[in-house]
C-alpha cells in the first residue's frame, strides 16, 4: 500500500485509468466480434455494416491509449480484408 501522498494519488489514478481502459477495450472487442460473427454467418450486408461501426471504435480505442495506433491499424486492415474477400467482385 502507498504511504506518501503522491503515491496514494498515483494509486487512485491508476485504478481509474485501468477501469476506463477496460471499458474502452471491451467496447472494441465487442465491435470486432460482431464483424467476425457476421463473417461466419455469411451475411455480407451485416458484415459491412458491422465493419463501418467497428472501424471508428477501434480508432478511438487507439486514440485513448489502451491500444497502440499501429495495432489498431493492423486490426482494421485485417478485418477489412476479410470483409472484402467475402464480397463478390463487380
Amino acid at each position: 500500500m502507498a504511504n506518501h501522498k503522491s503515491a496514494m494519488k498515483r494509486d487512485r489514478q491508476s485504478k481509474v485509468r485501468r477501469l476506463r481502459n477496460r471499458i474502452v477495450k471491451s467496447r472494441m472487442k465487442t465491435a470486432v466480434r460482431k464483424v467476425e460473427e457476421a463473417l461466419v454467418a455469411g451475411a455480407e450486408d451485416q458484415a459491412q455494416d458491422a465493419l463501418k461501426q467497428a472501424v471508428p471504435i477501434i480508432q478511438k480505442t487507439a486514440g485513448k491509449g489502451p491500444l497502440h495506433r499501429k495495432t489498431a491499424s493492423r486490426k482494421i486492415s485485417r478485418l477489412t480484408k476479410r470483409v472484402n474477400r467475402m464480397l463478390p467482385l463487380d
